[in-house]
């Protein structure tokens, strides 16, 4: 495993994600991918799995200390007081005293930012929350965040896949000291029929997914990875073995343009940078 170092927390580099998977299969798919050596988990309050991902834990038999769990506070709940409960809920749910990241889940203008940041960090001082970050934020959003954080953000959790190019993001996360960490990896399967993928990916005797993967981490990205399939789940950990050429990684950059935006659900989606 490798690992991302970002603002005092070291994240393992490949995570796996929940988004949209039911709650028993999150229960099966956690246990599996921990016990396939994935040391990483991504949840939400919004997903309704939260319970099953501890659960998932529980049964892996992995040790809480050797996991870095992630989580989200969804918009509803940024009011400080419904913030504070819904964290102790989202704790009770995952079965542990603690989470490893808390991620503020979408920009939510109802809610003073300030009041935003000031709950992310009374929940880590409490000890509930040992770092904390955004998620779906633009430049102008996680500059302002940073500002507003006497603690230090993370990570900067955006979607990011070969057709979408975040450079902006990119460069304003490396400027403050964060880390960024990839939903959406494989493009809601469109990556699977890509012809460049395809010959970089029978040129390593791998599989597209594993390009994919690999082509993230190698840009120091933490990168989240979801499938319901045990088989696919242990195939998509098997990056670190290798390393793509600088001609594919930027075969692979090159195949970004400018509608490759997938997840932009209105009342939510801020105004996004748009790359030079």
């Amino acid at each position: 495993m490798n690992f991302i170092n970002a603002n005092g927390a070291t994240i393992p580099a490949i995570g796996f994600g929940t988004f949209r998977v039911s709650g028993p299969d999150t229960e099966r798919m956690v246990s599996h991918a921990l016990k396939a050596g994935y040391r990483h988990v991504d949840t939400a309050q919004i997903y309704g799995n939260e319970a099953e991902v501890g659960d998932g834990i529980l049964r892996s038999g992995i040790a809480r200390a050797d996991l870095f769990l992630t989580t989200k506070v969804w918009v509803d709940n940024y009011p400080r007081k419904a913030f504070l409960s819904s964290v102790d809920e989202s704790l009770k749910k995952l079965k542990t005293d603690y989470v490893d990241l808390l991620l503020l889940h979408w920009p939510n203008e109802a809610v003073p930012l300030a009041e935003q940041i000031d709950a992310l960090n009374e929940v880590r001082n409490a000890g509930k929350v040992r770092h904390i970050g955004v998620s779906n934020f633009n430049t102008a959003l996680m500059n302002e965040a940073v500002a507003l954080s006497p603690a230090p953000l993370v990570t900067n959790q955006i979607e990011y896949h070969p057709y979408i190019d975040q450079s902006p993001v990119i460069a304003a996360a490396r400027e403050a000291g964060m880390s960024l960490t990839a939903y959406y990896a494989m493009a809601d399967g469109k990556v699977f029929a890509e012809p460049v993928l395809r010959e970089i990916a029978a040129a390593h005797d791998r599989s597209v997914a594993q390009i994919v993967l690999r082509w993230v981490v190698q840009q120091g990205i933490a990168v989240l990875s979801k499938t319901v399939s045990e088989a696919r789940a242990t195939e998509n950990l098997a990056i670190f073995d290798f390393t793509l050429t600088s001609g594919e990684m930027a075969a692979v950059s090159a195949l970004a343009h400018g509608n490759g935006r997938i997840v932009s659900p209105d009342g939510l989606a801020p105004v996004w940078d748009v790359a030079a």
